[in-house]
C-alpha cells in the first residue's frame, strides 16, 4: 500500500490534439502552434515536429529551418481553456483532492484510497473516462510524491500510463537523464554537462554541499529531485477569478508620467503573480479616483498573455483614454480578469525569444531578492 499516492495527469501536445480534434486533415503531420510573426516563439508542437528537433520555446525560425514542412498555426487559446474546464469538471467530480497545476497538468492526492479500492485501478479509470469525454490524448504517472509521478508520466507520453511502486523510485529516476528533472534548463543542463554529469544517477550521488557552492540554493533542490525527495502538497484548486491592486496617495496628484509610473509598478506586480501562479489574462481594467472621490474606471478585452510589456502598453493607453477630466487624482488601480490556467513563461503567441529570456531573467530576480529589486525602464 502506498504511503503517499500522487497522481500526475499530463495532456500530451495539448493545443496540437485540440487543433488535430478541430481539423482531422492536422493529424500525422508537423504542426507548429506558436506567434506567427518573424520573431514568435513555439508554444506546442507535434511529435512529427518534435522528430526534427523543434521544442517549445524555440524561435519560430529556427523551428522552420530544422522542419520546414511543418504547419504553423496560431494558438487559440479560448479554445485550448474551454476544453482544459471540461476536464477540470470531470476531475473535480471524481478526486477528493486536486491540483490544476497549468491549463494541461493535473496532480490528485489519492492518499488512502487504497482501502477502498486500488489507486492505479481508480487512475486508469478516470483516464478512460477523459478520454472517452474529450478525446483527447492524455498520460499518467502514478508514485509517492509530485517529482516522481511528473517524470513518469513523462515517460509514459505519448497517451501512456507509468505505475513507479513505492520503494522503487531512485531506481526509476536513476538512468534518466538529468533533463528529465523538473525545472533543470538548459543553462543548468550545460553546466551539468561541463561537470560530467548526465544521468541522474550520478547527480544523486554529488554531495549536497558540492551542488550548493555550485548552484547556491537550487543546489539543495537539485539533489533532493535526484535522489527522489518531494515532500511538497497538493495545493487545492481554486477557480481564481481576478487579480487586482490599488494605491492611494498620501497627496493627491495630477503629474501623468507619476501616474504613468504607478501604474507600471502594479501592473509588473500583477503579472509577476499571473506567472509566479501559471495564469493568463485576457482582460485588463484601469481605476481611477479624484479628489472630489468620483471614480471612472475602463477595461479591455486583450489576447491571453502575462507579458509585463504588453500589459504595461494597455494600461498606459487606458490611463490616457480615462484620464480626461485634468483633475487631481487621489487612487489609481488595476485589474486583471478573465484568467486561465497557462504557461506562466511564454505570452503564449505574441512575445519573442528576447521577451520571454528577458521575462524569465527578471523572475529569477524577482524570486531571489523580493519583487521590488528590478523593474523594467521608461515606464
Amino acid at each position: 500500500m502506498f504511503e503517499r499516492a500522487i497522481l500526475h495527469l499530463d495532456l500530451d501536445a495539448f493545443f496540437v490534439s485540440v487543433e488535430q480534434q478541430r481539423n482531422s486533415a492536422l493529424k500525422g503531420k508537423p504542426l507548429i502552434i506558436g506567434g506567427t510573426s518573424a520573431r514568435g516563439v513555439v508554444a506546442c508542437c507535434s511529435y512529427e515536429a518534435r522528430a526534427y528537433g523543434v521544442h517549445s520555446a524555440m524561435p519560430i525560425k529556427m523551428a522552420l529551418r530544422l522542419c520546414p514542412d511543418a504547419i504553423v498555426l496560431r494558438g487559440d487559446m479560448e479554445a485550448y481553456s474551454r476544453q482544459s474546464k471540461i476536464i477540470t469538471e470531470i476531475i473535480r467530480e471524481e478526486a477528493p483532492l486536486f491540483e490544476k497545476a497549468s491549463i494541461d497538468e493535473f496532480y490528485l492526492d489519492l492518499t488512502g484510497m487504497d482501502r477502498h479500492f486500488g489507486c492505479w485501478l481508480w487512475s486508469k479509470e478516470l483516464r478512460q473516462k477523459i478520454i472517452r469525454e474529450v478525446g483527447l490524448p492524455l498520460s499518467l504517472g502514478l508514485s509517492v510524491n509530485k517529482l516522481v509521478s511528473k517524470v513518469g508520466a513523462g515517460e509514459a507520453k505519448p497517451n501512456g500510463t507509468r505505475l513507479v511502486e513505492a520503494g522503487t523510485e531512485k531506481a526509476f529516476l536513476a538512468p534518466l537523464s538529468v533533463r528529465k528533472l523538473p525545472s533543470v534548463g538548459q543553462a543548468t543542463y550545460k553546466k551539468l554537462s561541463f561537470m560530467g554529469v548526465h544521468t541522474v544517477q550520478v547527480l544523486s550521488q554529488i554531495p549536497p554541499l558540492l551542488l550548493q557552492r555550485e548552484f547556491g540554493k537550487p543546489g539543495l533542490g537539485l539533489w533532493k529531485k535526484a535522489n527522489a525527495i518531494d515532500d511538497s502538497p497538493v495545493v487545492p484548486y481554486s477557480d481564481r477569478q481576478s487579480l487586482s491592486t490599488e494605491r492611494t496617495f498620501q497627496q493627491d496628484t495630477i503629474d501623468v508620467q507619476f501616474l504613468r509610473d504607478q501604474l507600471t509598478g502594479m501592473v509588473m506586480k500583477l503579472a509577476y503573480e499571473l506567472r509566479q501562479s501559471q495564469q493568463l489574462t485576457s482582460c485588463i481594467a484601469v481605476k481611477l479616483r479624484y479628489t472630489d472621490f468620483n471614480t471612472f474606471s475602463k477595461q479591455r478585452k486583450i489576447p491571453y498573455t502575462a507579458s509585463d510589456r504588453l500589459l504595461i502598453q494597455h494600461a498606459h493607453e487606458l490611463l490616457v483614454r480615462l484620464y480626461e477630466r485634468r483633475q487631481l487624482v487621489r487612487l489609481v488601480g488595476v485589474q486583471l480578469s478573465g484568467l486561465v490556467q497557462g504557461n506562466p513563461q511564454l505570452n503564449l503567441f505574441d512575445a519573442s525569444e528576447e521577451e520571454n529570456r528577458l521575462m524569465q531573467a527578471m523572475d529569477r530576480i524577482r524570486k531571489r531578492f523580493g519583487q521590488g529589486a528590478v523593474r523594467r525602464a521608461g515606464g
